[in-house]
């Protein structure tokens, strides 16, 4: 089966292009699972229950959030109750939302959805990699049949991505990584059947400082004073990773960056 992963969604303009592409791309391939992290769908901060409801029109089966994940307190019921929609499992207990979830393609194939987040230059959080294992054995406890298991590891430093990815190869299908917009040429299989990117990118406005409008980024660096960092205007681009993956043993066969752009 084959997984495609879309990386942060940065407001309108991600929103757009993918309301504009997506279902063609879908068709083309085909992909079974479409799976994005829309933490900044929202004016590039957070996701409002409009907008979870528009990206599943446009063909997305599954959204994973991040540090962002509460930024629009609108969301929290849904996070409550939609199981389409997950939040950093290594949140505290308590926490509003899930941590991992199932959702199964068009032809009934269960997916495990888990999505985890980084603790180096982020908010304090538990352990991803004691969290991972515990999230892991939940599943293995009340899914057993699964075993196409899917990581979102949403992170600043890249080598807190490239551990995460060693410790859980030969233990999930995918671990491919969000949050710094910017996608990485390093997608790979590891020898456990692994599929593994740091970053896939994003899906926005692509002349930007990662999705903002970049004289609004220089002028505070210049002067520190405040300014709105706005979302950027112009040419978008969808950045993601494809994943072909063998249903039966759940490990990953192949990997892809793709690049859509307004052009395409």
């Amino acid at each position: 089966m084959k997984l495609f992963f879309l990386g942060d969604i940065i407001g309108k303009p991600g929103r757009d292009i993918i309301g504009n592409k997506l279902k063609d791309f879908r068709k083309e391939r085909p992909i079974d699972l479409v799976i994005a992290n829309a933490e900044n769908a929202a004016g590039g901060s957070g996701i409002t229950v409009g907008i979870f409801r528009e990206l599943l029109s446009y063909g997305i089966d599954c959204i994973t959030l991040g540090d962002h994940a509460y930024k629009q307190k609108e969301i929290i019921p849904i996070l409550n109750t939609d199981h389409r929609i997950v939040r950093p499992g290594n949140y505290p207990d308590g926490a509003p939302g899930r941590g991992w979830t199932v959702v199964a393609t068009a032809a009934g194939v269960k997916v495990a959805v888990i999505s985890l987040i980084g603790r180096t230059f982020m908010k304090p959080v538990d352990c991803p990699l004691h969290r991972a294992d515990a999230i892991l054995a939940q599943i293995a406890e009340s899914e057993p049949e699964i075993r196409i298991i899917f990581v979102d590891f949403h992170a600043e430093a890249t080598s807190d991505k490239q551990l995460i990815g060693r410790y859980l190869d030969g233990r999930v299908s995918a671990v491919l990584g969000t949050h710094t917009h910017v996608a990485t040429a390093d997608e790979q299989i590891f020898p456990g059947g692994t599929a593994f990117q740091c970053d896939v990118g994003m899906c926005g406005p692509f002349n930007s400082i990662i999705g903002r409008r970049y004289d609004r980024v220089l002028e505070h660096s210049l002067t520190f004073k405040p300014s709105m960092f706005d979302v950027a205007r112009g040419e978008t681009r969808i950045n993601g990773t494809e994943v072909e993956i063998d249903p039966e043993t759940g490990r990953a066969t192949g990997i892809e960056r793709v690049v859509i752009t307004d052009f395409d």
